[in-house]
C-alpha cells in the first residue's frame, strides 16, 4: 500500500517534471513524447529501486529515487529529441518516423526515432556505385555534415552498419556490406567493433524480388544512442 502511495506521488512529480521539458521549436510536433517516456520510465525505476533497497523510510526512498529517475529519464529523452532534430536540420530534411517511408525510393535520406535512438538511413543511388565502398560525392558531403554534428555531441554511442541486396553469396555481401559500414564509420570517427557491423542482406526492407526493391534494400544505418546499455544488433 505505502509502495501504491508513493508511485502516485512519484507520477505527479513527473508530470510536473515533464511540464519543464517542453522545448518548442522542434523539427517534429510529437517529439515531446519521447521526453515524458522517458521521464515516466525513469521515475518508475528509480520509484522501484529505491522502494527496494535495504533499510528504512522506504517510501521516502522510493520518492527520491522516483524524482531522480524521472530527471534522469527527461535529460536522455529531451538529449536524443535535440539529436535528432539537430540531425534532421543539418542533413536538409526532417524527422520522419512513419514506418512506411522506407519503402519510398524517393527517400534516400531517412532520420527517424526510437525512444532509445537516433537513426540515420543513407540509401542508394546517393552513396555507392556497384561492387564498391567507395563514397560518392553527394553522399560524401551528407556523411561530413554528419560527422561535424556529431562533434557537437562526444557523449554519443554511435553505431554504423550497412545492408545490400541479395545478388551474389552471403560471405560476399557480408564483406561488403561491412566495408560500406566502416567508410562511412571512418568519417564519422567511430571505429570499434560491434559498433561497425556488416549485415549482408538480413532484416531487408522489401523482398529482393525485383530491381525496385532491391534498391530499398541498399543502405547505411547510423544509430545514435544516449546509452551503450540500449544498443542492440542492427542486422536482427
Amino acid at each position: 500500500m505505502k509502495l501504491h502511495h508513493t508511485l502516485i506521488t512519484s507520477t505527479v512529480a513527473l508530470f510536473m517534471l515533464a511540464g519543464c521539458y517542453n522545448q518548442p521549436g522542434l523539427v517534429e510536433d510529437n517529439t515531446y513524447n519521447r521526453t515524458k517516456t522517458g521521464i515516466a520510465t525513469g521515475a518508475l525505476a528509480g520509484a522501484l529501486l529505491g522502494y527496494n533497497t535495504k533499510g528504512h523510510h522506504k517510501g521516502r526512498r522510493a520518492l527520491i529515487g522516483g524524482l531522480l529517475g524521472a530527471t534522469a529519464g527527461g535529460a536522455i529523452g529531451y538529449s536524443l529529441d535535440e539529436q535528432a532534430n539537430a540531425v534532421a536540420r543539418a542533413l536538409g530534411t526532417g524527422v520522419n518516423n512513419d514506418p512506411l517511408a522506407t519503402l519510398d525510393p524517393n527517400n534516400t535520406l531517412l532520420v527517424s526515432k526510437t525512444p532509445t535512438y537516433v537513426k540515420i538511413m543513407f540509401r542508394d543511388p546517393m552513396m555507392f556505385a556497384s561492387d564498391s565502398a567507395y563514397l560518392q560525392g553527394s553522399a560524401k558531403h551528407k556523411v561530413n555534415r554528419l560527422a561535424q554534428l556529431l562533434r557537437q555531441y562526444p557523449q554519443s554511442v554511435v553505431g554504423v552498419a550497412g545492408f545490400t541486396d541479395n545478388t551474389g553469396g552471403y560471405a560476399y555481401n557480408k564483406s561488403l556490406s561491412e566495408r560500406r559500414a566502416r567508410t562511412v564509420a571512418n568519417i564519422l570517427a567511430v571505429s570499434r567493433y560491434p559498433k561497425i557491423k556488416g549485415c549482408a542482406y538480413a532484416k531487408a526492407i522489401a523482398p529482393n524480388n525485383s530491381a525496385r526493391n532491391k534498391a530499398l534494400n541498399r543502405r547505411v544505418e547510423v544509430y545514435l544512442y544516449a546509452d551503450a546499455h540500449y544498443m542492440s544488433d542492427p542486422c536482427q
